[in-house]
């Protein structure tokens, strides 16, 4: 089935949806219409690449593709020219969508649209997005018509949503969770509004006009709208569900939006470019539940990333690739009909269908799934593997640390040594007898870095190479390459 499905069914409807930004708003019949324009265009070409910021055009032009069955790739547009140039020459004849040119595709000429009809396109790829390349260069992950249907029919039901629902899409088009929100809507039938860039005000102001039922952010996101927000409670009497994923939230800012929107329902979402969007969900309930427990297992549960979502398999295994039992630490698997793995024509699951997403987690007797952070990321101190997200757990319950990160860097003796870089006004020493109170000797950070922000790429995923590089080139700046 090609996604371009979810328009046509959604243009047909008894309430067609609408999509929304900047002021100006497209039915669903008139995004139709303007995607089978768009089609028209793009048919001879081998792929549609967006290069814009949210944008009415986008939509159209993903339609537009799907219609015309070629992939749409939407491209990071805070690139520099070099690299956004670089991409491009990966889709030799590809159809370039500027900033500039983007008003132009909502400019098509009145009356019907040109005859199409919708490809059968299930095995054909709908989407390539680039990965964020925290850990290394970016890889085009492949997404089929197949896979992104399999996701929203498995979480949505077509039209169930009132015809006063509103969803606020903030998050980048080059992002996943961005295109499934725009898909994932549309097929419930929930009215779409786009901003064309993140600002924490003007996001709750947003909510507040366009009457917002739904909407998603990543942690950075929320943690900036738990600071416009202030003392008291937020002005948000519509918004009845807030999610959030793309990255690991710390508590305090989960615990402090929950005092912040006592009425909203919160869902914590954890999945992958390659997952086409979440494969587990922490729901509202399980939020409700947490914060009102005095159970410390059930109060932990705000740290998980919820149960996996109908139709998802996950299994934690060992470095052997044997499965673990609940509540040891291993290699997070997951397996379902939404779950690609794919890059660039290349498989990377294994022979059963099971894809290894590189994270490492734990999953509990009740089902709840926790993230440790990545594989590559794992500070091997000593010959004893530590996960860095342990550590940072207990750094953040400190009042002084606002945010946390921790990294491992050459050490001549113990092969690496721990460095907590952290954001607050902590002192070091202090942090690090906090630190040996709570967690082994062998787990305290032996150095402790103040710094006003952390890197982040623009979705809010912690940059722990940039972090790790820059500390070893401060340590050789100061002639001893061991210490940081």
């Amino acid at each position: 089935m090609n996604i371009a499905v979810i328009l046509e069914m959604a243009a047909a409807s008894a309430q067609p949806p609408s999509v929304a930004c900047a002021g100006r708003r497209l039915d669903a019949a008139e995004l139709l219409r303007l995607s089978r324009h768009a089609a028209d265009r793009f048919r001879d070409r081998p792929a549609v690449l967006y290069t814009g910021a949210n944008h009415l055009a986008y939509p159209v032009a993903l339609f537009g593709a799907a219609l015309a069955g070629v992939p749409f790739v939407p491209l990071n547009y805070r690139l520099s020219e070099d690299q956004l140039a670089a991409l491009a020459t990966r889709h030799p004849g590809a159809e370039v969508l500027r900033p500039d040119e983007l008003d132009a595709l909502l400019q098509a000429p009145p009356g019907d649209a040109p005859a199409l009809t919708t490809p059968d396109s299930r095995d054909a790829v709908a989407v390539i997005l680039y990965t964020s390349g925290t850990t290394a260069a970016p890889k085009a992950a492949l997404l089929r018509h197949r896979h992104l249907m399999a996701y929203v029919l498995a979480t949505q039901e077509f039209g169930a949503a009132d015809p006063a629902d509103a969803a606020l899409v903030a998050l980048p088009p080059y992002h996943i969770a961005g295109l499934m929100n725009l898909l994932s809507n549309l097929y419930s039938g929930r009215r779409v509004v786009y901003e064309p860039a993140f600002d924490a005000g003007r996001w709750l102001r947003t909510v507040r006009q366009e009457r917002i039922t739904h909407a998603m952010v990543v942690p950075t996101m929320l943690a900036r709208i738990t600071e416009a927000v202030g003392a008291g409670p937020a002005d948000a009497p519509a918004l009845r569900s807030l999610a959030y994923g793309g990255a690991r939230t710390p508590r305090h800012v989960i615990e402090r939006a929950l005092r912040q929107f006592p009425d909203t329902g919160f869902a914590g979402a954890y999945g992958l470019t390659e997952t086409s969007s979440s494969i587990a969900v922490l729901g509202p309930d399980d939020h409700r539940e947490a914060m009102g427990s005095t159970n410390d297992a059930v109060r932990a549960r705000l740290g998980s990333v919820g149960q996996p979502l109908p139709g998802v398999e996950v299994e934690i295994r060992d470095d052997s690739g044997a499965a673990v039992p609940a509540g040891s630490t291993g290699l997070v698997f997951v397996r379902g009909e939404q779950i690609s793995g794919e890059y660039g024509g290349a498989e990377r699951g294994a022979d059963d269908g099971w894809f290894a997403t590189r994270d490492q987690g734990r999953m509990d007797e009740d089902g709840y799934l926790f993230i440790e952070g990545r594989a590559d990321d794992t500070i091997i101190r000593g010959g004893e593997n530590i996960a860095p997200a342990e550590i940072e757990d207990v750094l953040m319950r400190h009042p002084d640390v606002e945010e946390a990160a921790v990294v491992g860097v050459p050490d001549a003796e113990w092969g690496q040594r721990i460095v907590a870089v952290l954001v607050g006004t902590a002192d070091p020493d202090e942090i690090r007898a906090y630190a040996r109170e709570r967690l082994r000797s062998s787990k305290t950070p032996d150095t402790v870095v103040l710094r006003a922000e952390l890197p982040r790429t623009t979705t809010g995923k912690l940059l722990r190479r940039t972090l790790v590089t820059e500390l070893a080139d401060h340590a050789a700046s100061e002639g001893d390459p061991t210490h940081a």
